[in-house]
């Protein structure tokens, strides 16, 4: 179905672009043949490589064909604008009054334009942003503990090893008390991403580094990443738990499998098998990829529910449609019964749809406070090129 609707939308590019310029024949097919193929880039990545999710090119042609992709769906979405507004002028006057020309050409052009500064936002390093939550029942000698979330760091031909030495290094400059990863580390198999995934192994917090796996661990043969990412110093959570002790007390860190885990064989979430064992009176920090399941987690007593999977809807206009497919919650913070929500906008992003406008990246750097309801408080960070 998504090829199909690409495809649609590609030849509808095409036509409205390619079909007035006065060319000869043949250069006008070309043309078209080149916007089609870049509109069903997925479709050809998954023939040439066995699934839509690792390009496996150059990153320069991957930054290419995200431009070309990009381009072809905001310049769709402004052609039509257009032909609804002079088919709407047509029926008012009760005649055909096409627009003129340059309406087309500059859709065309804002339509690059956009693709380019997305482009630009989804590939730079995230910017780092400061939250705190207050957490009933937090132990006196947890107050002030550090959190570096990341999640969706989809290290690939896009986010190759200077990425990931960039964002290790600041990660450690921050210092933080503990790491915890919320899966979609990657994008290809092992031997592919060997080379990028190396500098992971340098991420140091005091209390240790922990990931949960998200949906592209098992599109890239979750069997091979689990032992690879233990290897690399991470300490994996899939419906498990761990516990950080303290004099007076313990914080429990849990993690879950991902919804797309049953299909390919492994075990679903668990939010119970997760906190099996766990102290009752403790407060519960829970990974969980996706944020779906977030009303069933509070029920269970999970106190800050850590999650990515949305990219923050990626360009503003469009949560409404990823919120249809993820309960409602798209990015930043959801108070949900007693327990904070937090659902990353990503620490880099899917290579198949890399695209930012009007929502950022982040390195996420949570405080845990005890006591008291305040609201969380936010700081925006500046991102470092790359």
């Amino acid at each position: 179905m998504f090829a199909i609707v690409v495809g649609i939308v590609g030849a509808y590019v095409a036509l409205r672009t390619i079909v007035p310029l006065g060319m000869p024949l043949w250069s006008k097919l070309l043309l078209v043949i080149l916007i089609v193929l870049l509109a069903q880039n997925h479709l050809l990545t998954k023939l040439a490589y066995g699934n839509m999710f690792s390009l496996e090119l150059p990153r320069a042609v991957v930054i290419a064909v995200n431009l070309g992709f990009g381009a072809i769906v905001i310049t769709a979405a402004l052609y039509a604008l257009l032909d609804i507004f002079m088919l709407l002028r047509s029926l008012i006057s009760w005649q055909w009054r096409p627009l003129a020309p340059v309406w087309s050409l500059s859709a065309l052009a804002l339509g690059i334009a956009f693709a380019s500064f997305g482009v630009v936002n989804a590939i730079r390093q995230p910017a780092q942003k400061d939250i705190a939550f207050e957490i009933d029942g937090l132990p006196a000698s947890f107050d002030g503990y550090s959190v570096i979330h990341l999640t969706d760091i989809h290290l690939s031909r896009l986010f190759q090893r200077p990425f990931a030495e960039t964002l290790v290094s600041r990660v450690n400059a921050l210092d933080p008390d503990i790491i915890l990863i919320s899966g979609d580390l990657i994008d290809g198999y092992f031997d592919a991403r060997r080379e990028d995934v190396a500098p992971l192994a340098a991420l140091s917090a005091r209390d240790g580094v922990f990931v949960s796996p998200g949906n592209h661990e098992y599109y890239f043969d979750y069997d091979t990443w689990w032992p690879v990412y233990q290897d690399l110093g991470m300490r994996p959570l899939a419906n498990a738990h761990t516990r950080i002790e303290r004099a007076d007390g313990t914080l429990v860190i849990a993690g879950l499998t991902d919804l797309a885990a049953t299909r390919f064989g492994f075990p679903a979430p668990n939010i119970r098998e997760a906190l099996d064992g766990a102290p009752q009176d403790a407060p519960v920090v829970l990974l969980n990829h996706q944020p779906r399941q977030a009303r069933m987690m509070a029920e269970e007593g999970v106190d800050l529910h850590l999650s990515g999977h949305t990219h923050g809807g990626m360009v503003i206009g469009l949560a409404s449609l990823v919120a249809r497919f993820n309960e409602g919650f798209i990015s930043g913070h959801y108070p949900v019964g007693d327990m904070h929500l937090y659902v990353s906008n990503g620490t880099a992003l899917w290579p198949g749809f890399a695209l930012r406008l009007g929502v950022p990246s982040e390195l996420t750097r949570i405080t845990l406070r005890s006591r008291g309801d305040a609201e969380p408080r936010t700081q925006e960070g500046n991102a470092i090129g790359g």
